[in-house]
């Protein structure tokens, strides 16, 4: 292709908008353009790369024996009240009606249309097992879209399901696409992790996320360079540092005093003289509705999501003021877990076994201090907090670290959530009726490819993996009107195509370093440039990346990079 006829509207400054390298240097080097918040026009060199990485995808899923569908981005409610989920995504699902006043919806995933298909189709275990996929767009209503394709409202999604007799054959599925997932990753050239995740709304028993490292992703990430243990922060586990301080010997009885105007961790702290590993932290939290005080050391903080777990609740949120004020007769900053009885209590592990430590009264500007675990008040105990840099990993012993990520695939097994609810039912060898089991597995497409520019981006633009660049090499005449230089160029343009090499000819009237800026810009693993050395029968190929030139004869260049 020749540059000059192409449609790449190059920017030479970061727009004001973009705050993450990705989105900055998607817009720069005329990948994208903005339709409307979280909503993107993918341009040319964005297509081109998007189709590479959903070529890579379909070959993986095909080779585990994948079916490839389409499914409806348009779905009625109904098969989403089956599963309950059209009360549970709230406000992040895009809902409308039609013309008849029906209710409906932008699918933001499709578990409950493939158990419908499936639900109609499927009557026996000799058709079992199965594995269907779709690369098709989804829709999530994101309240705060930002960092370009990284949180969007459209977005492309590979999502997978896979349907088996029973838990044995969902393990083989479950395997498949982690292994199939691998490769995927592996050849659009990311570096990635693979971690322990919670279910969310999605259900079921087991989940991974594979993860990669940056600083312009939403999630974290724990990890142990010791044993390899990886966990979402969500989930992960880790054993607590000890307190700054210890707990006062002796069995005493819990003792009010006065705290005027002192309500937050820290400023009991500084109050009292005692460091917050001291204190616990009472919050009070509703779960589906109810409310339920939780507690956690004062230096830590509630993971929402293992609360969650804990009291089996599907929405979790804190209690608001009057809500508190009402139970409790006090207001947040003097809650404590001492008298209550008509509300349920949990505390976090790393309250077990701890003695004489300081909390709420439950009266305003007053707190106890003698406040013991077990004795004073009975809670249930759970793991309740979030891991922290330092915690000492439970397999291994070694310090963890915490770091962000980009999130570009989730697996999870789905167990009999939507087979049951939705009453999908197959008979076995023995002419019984069971329920299948099923899994779900997604990729975001745009996630690899923003990862990839997150991961590889220098001073001077993208540096993209090979295999989802939109071009392999750009061959670039130093002088259009010199006519050598342009006559060559067009061989060596031409010698690439017909080798198979994705080459892109830049044969516009511009200067030499406007061109060689544009190509570093847009992400071209390699550019040739023909030039004054020509006349020594050789030409510059410069590897992208390293920005290392080598001399190569010219009868050489294709199998030079060809052998890149």
């Amino acid at each position: 292709m020749y540059w000059s006829k192409l449609f790449i509207p190059t920017l030479r400054e970061n727009p004001a908008e973009a705050e993450v390298v990705s989105h900055q240097l998607l817009l720069r080097a005329g990948y994208i353009r903005q339709l409307a918040a979280g909503v993107y026009n993918y341009l040319f060199l964005a297509q081109r790369s998007i189709l590479k990485i959903t070529a890579i995808v379909r070959e993986e899923m095909d080779a585990i024996g994948a079916q490839e569908m389409l499914l409806p981005a348009l779905n009625p409610a109904e098969v989403w009240q089956e599963s309950g989920r059209w009360t549970i995504m709230g406000d992040n699902m895009f809902r409308l009606k039609d013309r008849f006043g029906r209710d409906m919806c932008l699918g933001m995933t499709h578990e409950e249309v493939m158990t419908s298909i499936a639900r109609g189709e499927l009557r026996s275990y000799k058709q079992m097992p199965q594995i269907w996929y779709q690369i098709q767009t989804k829709f999530r209503d994101e309240p705060r879209p930002k960092s370009g394709l990284l949180r969007v409202r459209q977005f492309i999604m590979k999502d997978s399901y896979s349907f088996d007799m029973g838990p044995e054959g969902l393990d083989v599925a479950y395997n498949k696409h982690r292994d199939a997932y691998c490769r995927i990753f592996e050849r659009c050239g990311l570096q990635f992790v693979i971690v322990e995740a919670d279910s969310g709304a999605m259900g079921g028993s087991k989940s991974n996320e594979f993860m990669v490292r940056s600083e312009a992703g939403e999630d974290f990430v724990v990890e142990c360079k010791g044993c390899g243990y990886a966990a979402n922060l969500e989930k992960a586990v880790g054993k607590p540092s000890a307190p700054l301080a210890s707990d006062p010997e002796g069995d005493l009885a819990p003792e009010e005093f006065h705290t005027p105007g002192q309500k937050t961790i820290a400023e009991i702290a500084a109050f009292t003289g005692l460091p917050e590993t001291s204190q616990m932290k009472s919050l009070v939290m509703a779960a589906d509705g109810t409310l339920v005080l939780a507690l956690v050391r004062g230096d830590h903080q509630l993971s929402e999501t293992k609360f969650a777990s804990a009291v089996g609740a599907v929405e979790v949120r804190p209690a608001h003021p009057e809500e508190i004020r009402q139970a409790f007769g006090a207001d947040a900053g003097s809650l404590g877990p001492v008298g209550v009885s008509k509300i349920r209590v949990i505390a976090d592990l790393a309250l077990q076994g701890r003695k004489n430590m300081i909390a709420g009264a439950n009266k305003n500007d007053y707190h106890l201090r003698n406040v013991t675990p077990g004795e004073d008040f009975k809670p249930e105990f759970f793991d309740l907090r979030q891991v922290v840099t330092g915690d000492a990993c439970l397999q291994c012993g070694k310090p963890v670290e915490m770091y962000k990520t980009v999130e570009i695939g989730h697996i999870f097994k789905l167990g009999y959530k939507y087979s049951k609810s939705m009453g999908l039912h197959v008979t076995n060898e023995g002419g019984e009726e069971i329920t299948p089991i099923m899994g779900s597995y997604g990729i975001g497409v745009e996630r690899i490819l923003s990862s990839a520019v997150e991961l590889y981006a220098d001073k001077d633009g993208m540096s993209l993996p090979p295999a989802i660049a939109p071009f392999f090499v750009v061959v670039t005449p130093v002088n259009i009107k010199a006519g050598p230089q342009m006559e060559m160029s067009q061989k060596i343009y031409q010698a690439c195509k017909a080798a198979g090499l994705d080459a892109l000819f830049d044969d516009r009237d511009e200067r030499p370093g406007v061109k060689f800026k544009d190509a570093d810009l847009i992400g071209a693993p390699w550019r040739v440039t023909v030039g004054k050395k020509l006349a020594q029968g050789k030409v510059e190929v410069v590897n992208r990346r390293t920005k290392q030139s080598t001399d190569v004869a010219i009868e050489d260049v294709v199998t030079f990079l060809k052998g890149q």
